[in-house]
């Protein structure tokens, strides 16, 4: 065994002297890269593990199976990965639109979705997140995040050939895969975790396992429970009387990121898939990853240096995988994951809660604010903007932001979730509680879109509001996500009380399956899912053809109407607006113009004045219904719409 120098260089010669398998050279390609990511990933080997003796092994280790999994690429891959490393900014094109789906409810299985592509591509598909599919223990696997093996499918869903034929048919269609990567923890019956506990060597230390209750006691002092009704505390007894970390439920087990060798095998996982053809890896529970005694251990500096590390092998052998973020923590912290060296993408949970929080209040203040204060990102990276996801709402905004509005954030939290649920006077929604604490009033709500916004219920603007918040998720700056169902009205799926398997999971109120009969009514404009289908089309279509849309600079635009959220999309470049994707820019864009939008959340009509507007060319153009306007009359937006206006300066005066 060996510890690591101060001198990168002077190491990888280390390597390549003394292990063989790393010494082997992959091509002149992968020379090249690992020249160039070596000595960052050595530096952060060095801050994580350079007190150990094992150090260097575990990275010629890594190196080793980076070289051997870059031999095995496939060639097609190898391509995509020389066009990205060309075009960086593939991702943050106008054309990028996402989707998100369970395999079975949504499929069957992944012969299923293949099946699906040509859907995917009608409505405009770049980007396919397919919820956890791994091979998971009978009964409950916290719907897939209890993962027994990263090389195996669950054997309902299909093969890991399968999976890999899936990936390349999406590619050929222009469609990136997305999978989830549940890294902080395996499921018990992992064979890392039976090798741990049966005290194989090698494996002795890949979780956090304690003779007795002395280190539990003494970590509890200041970590918080996840699951209390799962079991008290962060640890759980083994049959022996040991303890084993669990921060989650009983049977996910927290992996011991402390030792090398589970990043080395971790690493290997990230490898294997990368070369089935994953595009994007959403890190899941990245605050979690990182245990240090007399702390929360959440969002741990060594947290940020696990996931740089991470990124800096696949930079040397699959440097076209990207990384998202999911971190559903304070909004401050959220912008800590997001950055080229960590995450590049990042769900973007403060803006989803807030729109829906916007919608039941009728007043945009607080999702102004996070727009003018929260949207910037580190260049080159993203937000994947969502109206709604599988899991539950949960109200992500910080008290002191609601404080600046007089609003107390634990008394809004609570009208937000009477609201959702149908418990307030007036509501519209038709949501479901979601760990509903009857005493202190917390809760988080679960329900599809249109559930949500009115159309279960029978409002007259649940339509408008449907694509009303899609419209937000489209035009920001991001990645806009649908949860696949959503663009064609999905209601609630009460049945999941009938099952023993979900009963107890509110959740499984908004992951219904397949909605066939919607999806054959989709062309009707007549139908509720016509309407919400032509309209939602309509918006993608339109952002495509919209330069300015590329990218995520956001300029703050203020309508001056209580109800009426504005922001202004400046002109995109050649760079901004580079796309992995086919797109038609409309001829009338340059870096001169640029997109106002305005969105009414309001229940009546929305009238902005002309000074409001007279710092723009009295001539614009309305693009989601392709109009001239005259902003010298003003405008008005009717209840729940939304408009994309194409402005230009307003001329300067003459001076005399």
């Amino acid at each position: 065994m060996a510890r690591l120098g101060t001198d990168a260089g002077a190491d990888l010669v280390r390597i390549r002297e003394r292990w063989p398998a790393a010494s082997v050279t992959a091509d002149a390609v992968f020379d090249t890269r690992l020249a160039a990511h070596f000595p960052t990933l050595h530096g952060l080997f060095g801050r994580l593990y350079g007190e150990r003796d094992d150090a260097l092994d575990a990275l010629a280790g890594v190196i080793a199976d980076a070289a051997a999994s870059w031999a095995e690429r496939p060639a097609d891959l190898r391509a995509a990965d020389a066009r990205r490393e060309q075009d960086t900014g593939w991702y943050l094109s106008n054309g990028m639109l996402g989707g998100v789906c369970y395999v079975d409810r949504y499929a069957g299985d992944l012969d299923g979705v293949r099946a699906r592509i040509p859907e995917f591509v009608e409505l405009g598909l770049t980007y396919l997140h397919l919820m956890p599919l791994f091979a998971v223990p009978d009964g409950n696997s916290d719907g897939g995040y209890a993962v027994s093996s990263y090389r195996a499918v669950a054997p309902h869903l299909g093969t890991i050939d399968d999976l890999e034929a899936l990936a390349a048919e999406l590619r050929a269609n222009g469609i990136s895969l997305v999978l989830d990567f549940i890294f902080n923890h395996t499921a018990s019956n992992h064979e890392w975790a039976q090798r741990a506990v049966a005290g194989e060597t090698g494996y002795e230390d890949f979780y956090l396992i304690y003779p007795d209750r002395t280190m539990p006691d003494a970590y509890e002092k200041t970590v918080r429970e996840i699951f209390p009704d799962d079991h008290p505390g962060s640890f759980v007894q083994l049959p022996d009387g040991r303890w084993i970390w669990a921060t989650f439920h009983s049977f996910q087990w927290d992996l011991n990121y402390a030792n090398p060798a589970v990043f080395r095998a971790m690493a290997g996982e990230m490898l294997f898939l990368a070369n089935l053809g994953v595009d994007v890896l959403r890190m899941d529970a990245v605050a979690f990853i990182w245990k240090r005694l007399g702390t929360p251990c959440e969002s741990l500096p060594e947290a940020h240096l696990l996931l740089q590390a991470f990124n800096a092998v696949l930079r040397i052998a699959a440097p076209s995988l990207l990384f998202k973020s999911e971190a559903i923590v304070h909004p401050d912290e959220v912008v800590e994951y997001i950055s080229l060296g960590e995450c590049q993408l990042s769900y973007n949970p403060l803006q989803m809660a807030l729109t829906w929080e916007a919608l039941a209040t009728r007043d945009p203040r607080m999702l102004r604010q996070a727009l003018e204060r929260r949207h910037a990102l580190p260049d080159g990276c993203t937000w994947v903007n969502y109206v709604r996801g599988h899991d539950d709402i949960g109200w992500t905004f910080a008290d002191e932001d609601a404080a600046e509005f007089g609003i107390d954030g634990f008394d809004h939290r609570r009208f937000l979730n009477a609201f959702y649920v149908n418990r307030f006077p007036g509501s519209f929604a038709r949501g479901v509680p979601f760990q509903e604490n009857p005493r202190t009033g917390d809760a988080r709500v679960a329900g599809t879109t249109a559930s949500l916004a009115g159309i279960e219920a029978g409002d007259a603007h649940g339509v408008d509001r449907v694509l009303l918040a899609h419209a937000i998720a489209l035009s920001t700056g991001g990645i806009p996500l649908v949860y696949l169902g959503d663009e064609v009205a999905q209601l609630n799926d009460y049945s999941y009380v009938d099952d023993p398997a979900t009963a107890d999971d509110s959740r499984w109120v908004n992951r219904p399956r397949y909605p066939a009969e919607a999806y054959a009514r989709r062309h009707d404009a007549s139908t509720t899912a016509g309407a919400v289908y032509a309209g939602l089309t309509r918006l993608i279509r339109v952002r495509r053809e919209t330069p300015e849309l590329a990218g995520g600079h956001l300029v703050p635009f203020d309508a001056k109407h209580p109800t009426v959220l504005g922001y202004q999309r400046p002109g995109a470049t050649d760079a901004a607006a580079s796309a992995g994707t086919p797109a038609t820019p409309d001829a009338a864009a340059s870096v001169d113009t640029t997109v106002l939008c305005l969105a009414n959340v309001g229940d009546i009509p929305a009238t902005i004045d002309a000074l409001t507007l007279s710092g723009f060319a009295p001539d614009a153009h309305e693009l989601i219904t392709d109009r001239r306007i005259r902003l010298d009359r003003g405008i008005v937006l009717d209840p729940c719409h939304v408009a994309w206006l194409r402005v230009r300066p307003a001329e300067a005066p003459p001076r005399f």
